[in-house]
């Protein structure tokens, strides 16, 4: 990624900051380190290094004297420090005569994502007397927002999980034809498989789960936890992935069926609720954006969770209704939440996020997963829509 420095001090000035200090120790701070572009892969950095984006004039970096030619490429004036009495005081030359400074933090951990600063190194930096306010917007703005590339990645990630969603439904509804059973663990292996010979990487996953087991947001199968699939079950698969070049960014789905000829009217009946919630989201992002208008990533999850509450429901959606997409499944960019935390952060063109509600029952869980991405006038859904949970066997 290759810093906008006009950009950044533009964003700055207009929040009326007199910085943005960029930190990191051992990889703590993912962001800082792609808002360089440096790669932690090629370095041995295991000191602490600042690097201030300031309101005017020219970037500063501070680091180690031994891993100070790390940081040759950034743009701006460079400083090293030894002990840790120098490092104190180069930070008070660094930072003298600013006063509201951006960091990745996030007051009481509201976005865990932005809250990558310990909190040591912001009780110092207070200490010099400055304040410090949460980056969450900059992030925002300039790490988690995509470009022209990343939407095709992004694309073509989708095209190729669809395709690997279909293929896995084929394989299980062979399987209950032929009475050759396949465990939610074989599965999960084989698709890993194919997600191989498709060229798409991934961080984990995918999720398969049948019956009871859908009822569990987050379940994974594992060589000693697992179901049989059989007939007449409910199925759920959840699959995201990525291709492996630099810059591109995760699609991230969730797909229903049901090992049967005709799927139960309780679990129809619970699955176009949370179709009616989530295309809810979809209009109230479409028309928002249309219309030129602000949207924060709290009133999409509120809109979503009203329709799933009204449904008698509510208790039974114990997620956020979407989380940013980016190079990492979970971006850095706004959430669909006002329920895990309250996400007043904008969808501003370029972001990309999941729709995702669910309904945990006792007995099986549904949800239905689709990705949007938002342009300046249009908010798009990057792939197919389920309407109805797939029955298997038809």
């Amino acid at each position: 990624m290759e810093l906008d420095i006009v950009a950044i001090q533009e964003a700055l000035q207009a929040d009326s900051l007199d910085g943005w200090l960029l930190y990191d120790f051992h990889g703590s701070n993912p962001i800082a380190s792609r808002l360089t572009g440096l790669d932690r892969q090629e370095l041995m950095d295991t000191r602490r290094w600042f690097y201030l984006l300031p309101a005017s004039g020219e970037p500063r970096t501070l680091a180690h004297t031994i891993e100070l030619h790390h940081f040759n490429d950034l743009p701006g004036v460079k400083e090293s420090y030894t002990d840790r009495q120098q490092l104190k005081a180069s930070l008070q030359r660094l930072l003298k005569g600013r006063q509201r400074i951006a960091m990745e933090y996030s007051p009481k951990c509201a976005i865990p994502y932005v809250s990558r600063v310990d909190a040591g190194t912001i009780e110092l930096i207070r200490e010099l007397g400055l304040e410090v306010v949460s980056s969450g917007d900059l992030v925002q703005k300039f790490e988690a927002t995509w470009n022209d590339l990343s939407l095709d990645t992004h694309r073509n990630a989708s095209e190729i999980l669809h395709r690997i969603k279909d293929r896995t439904f084929e394989e299980v509804a062979n399987r209950i034809r032929k009475s050759t059973p396949i465990s939610e663990y074989e599965m999960r292996n084989l698709m890993l498989s194919w997600f191989k010979e498709e060229g798409l990487i991934t961080d984990a996953g995918p999720v398969v789960a049948v019956q009871e087991n859908t009822a569990s947001p987050h379940y994974q199968p594992t060589a000693k936890r697992h179901r049989t699939i059989e007939s007449e079950q409910v199925v759920l698969i959840d699959l995201w992935g990525k291709l492996p070049i630099p810059g591109a960014v995760f699609a991230d789905i969730t797909w229903m069926g049901y090992t049967g000829r005709k799927v139960p009217d309780d679990v129809s009946h619970v699955f176009e609720i949370v179709c009616n919630a989530r295309d809810v989201a979809i209009s109230l992002v479409q028309s928002t954006i249309k219309e030129g208008q602000e949207l924060r990533g709290w009133e999409v999850d509120r809109a979503v969770r009203e329709i799933v509450e009204k449904a008698g429901y509510g208790s039974a959606f114990v997620h956020r209704t979407g989380h940013s997409l980016g190079v990492e499944v979970h971006g850095t960019g706004v959430n669909m939440d006002d329920y895990e935390t309250h996400d007043d952060r904008l969808l501003l063109p370029g972001t990309g996020f999941t729709i995702e509600p669910g309904i945990y029952l006792a007995s099986f869980g549904v949800r239905t997963e689709i990705n949007m991405y938002v342009s300046k006038r249009e908010g798009i859904v990057t792939g197919p829509t389920q309407t109805e949970v797939l029955a298997l066997l038809l």
